[in-house]
């Protein structure tokens, strides 16, 4: 492709025209461009008229790499072009092309109309490669970024910080709030690359309304939330964790308190070891025994809570007969016995402990529960 003397200069001046053309196009046609305050519209007419420039620049000599997105941008704030999308300026290219090409015929010299219109295809794909190359490049960026805010929040969570900075970062990362909230712990199978960061990022924000994904070295920290049942979601996304416990706190009422539910389920990991027939995932509650024995103060005032205190305040010597059941290997004779009450007696009581605390003394792992609470709450007595 060459260009005479005569027909460079016909498209040199007709670059004024060009630009008028394009502008009026963009008026008409795009939406995007007519909602755009008077000074971005401004600031796009100076970039179609660089566009046309550079065009016109490269056109007298093609052996020179076209002019990038970058170098037409330049003469526009850079707040421009964060307002403006990649389908925006792929339009923007594809409408001055259309322009350029219907004007081809007063533009270039007689014979050589389809040279300029071959160079102006040349030239906008050009264009266009490298205006999504600079947009792929600026997404990796706010894609990491993101990502490292989010590292942020939940680092926040799982510490119990929860102040206005947390809000205002999750909110940063497009948390809606609404709903209750939730979090999910569990162990990988192995290092998490940032390919299968994002499969989770992306399975997670499909289960759930909001979602942030933390990792701690072989940990996963899943905090989701929204209107929906967030433990049904939550148990979709077990086959993303690897082998082992995975632990669900409990549901708060939204992510002021998550730092609650984080703190419970990852209490409840720790503990979960000790009692291997666990159902997976498991509820951090349901773990509370085995958190009492790793220390867990939360746990071990929950179980004074829900089940000391309400059978040491129940009357019918309910917790006289819990005590003497449990005591004596959970037999109903054995604990009539000690009582001198009948079996039948013992057995009413402990239908009354598990409507007083919801948890059956002759369930053997919900005896153990109460067992538990029973030697906290004395415990916390004697003390």
């Amino acid at each position: 492709m060459t260009s005479t003397p005569d027909h460079l200069q016909r498209v040199r001046d007709g670059g004024g025209l060009l630009t008028a053309a394009a502008l009026r196009r963009l008026d008409d046609e795009l939406d995007w461009y007519r909602a755009l305050p008077a000074e971005d519209r401004s600031w796009i007419g100076l970039v179609a008229q660089a566009g046309i420039s550079a065009f016109t620049s490269w056109f007298a000599d093609p052996s020179r790499a076209p002019h990038g997105v970058n170098e037409i941008f330049a003469a526009a704030p850079p707040e421009l072009t964060r307002s403006i999308s990649l389908q925006h300026t792929l339009q923007l290219v594809r409408l001055v092309v259309e322009v350029v090409e219907e004007n081809s015929d007063r533009l270039a010299v007689p014979g050589h109309e389809r040279d300029l219109r071959e160079a102006v295809l040349r030239y906008s794909r050009e264009v266009a490669f490298s205006a999504a190359e600079v947009y792929a490049r600026a997404a990796e960026v706010r894609g990491a970024w993101d990502a490292r805010l989010e590292a942020l929040v939940v680092d926040a969570l799982v510490r119990g910080d929860t102040d206005h900075s947390v809000r205002s970062r999750v909110s940063a990362l497009g948390w809606g709030g609404r709903g209750s909230t939730l979090v999910m712990v569990g162990t990988t199978d192995g290092p998490l690359d940032e390919v299968r960061t994002a499969d989770l990022r992306r399975a997670t924000r499909r289960a759930a309304g909001d979602a942030l994904v933390g990792i701690h070295g072989d940990r996963i920290v899943l905090v989701i939330g929204g209107e929906s049942d967030l433990q049904a979601a939550a148990a979709t996304l077990l086959p993303r964790f690897g082998p082992g416990p995975v632990v669900i706190g409990p549901t708060v009422p939204g992510l002021d308190d998550a730092a609650r539910s984080a703190q419970a389920a990852l209490a409840g990991l720790a503990a979960a070891p000790a009692w291997p027939q666990a159902p997976r995932p498991v509820l951090a509650d349901d773990l509370l025994p085995e958190r009492v024995l790793t220390g867990d103060a939360i746990a071990r005032r929950t179980l004074v809570a829900q089940a000391y205190r309400p059978l040491e305040e129940a009357t019918g010597s309910i917790l006289e007969t819990l005590s003497a059941y449990l005591g004596t290997g959970r037999s109903l004779e054995a604990a009539a016995r000690n009582l001198y009450v009948h079996p039948n007696t013992v057995r009413y009581r402990l239908k009354k402990v598990s409507e007083v605390t919801g948890w059956d003394p002759l369930d053997a792992r919900e005896s153990f529960v109460l067992q538990i609470a029973l030697a906290v709450g004395q415990l916390g007595a004697r003390r």
